[in-house]
């Protein structure tokens, strides 16, 4: 909550609640997003596991059984719950660089 909210007192904030238009507030939001003026932007970063199988094209249990791993394992991954090891994690990104390599060993 910014300052200036935090500082109006409940009469306050009805009386500016009332004056608002909120369709038209949305519909400026919108006009804005389409030219790129955003208030806020987020940054998601995908683990290297879910973004190399993804790359893949396979499915969880087609790419777990070529890393050697369950597919429970590969979900810990891929939800960032869990770190793969050493080996592991090189064979992530050589799915990951390379996943033409891994098509043809699931073929």
């Amino acid at each position: 909550m910014n300052s200036i909210m935090a500082k109006l007192t409940s009469k306050q904030l009805q009386k500016r609640d009332i004056a608002r238009d909120i369709g038209e507030e949305l519909l400026q939001a919108v006009r804005d997003m389409k030219r790129g003026r955003v208030a806020r932007t987020s940054k998601v970063e995908v683990p290297v596991a879910a973004a190399a199988r993804a790359k893949t094209g396979l499915t969880q249990a087609q790419f777990a059984t070529l890393l050697g791993v369950s597919v429970r394992t590969l979900q810990e991954w891929e939800q960032g719950r869990r770190e793969p090891s050493g080996s592991a994690k090189a064979l992530l990104l050589i799915a990951l660089r390379h996943p033409e390599v891994l098509r043809e060993l699931a073929a």
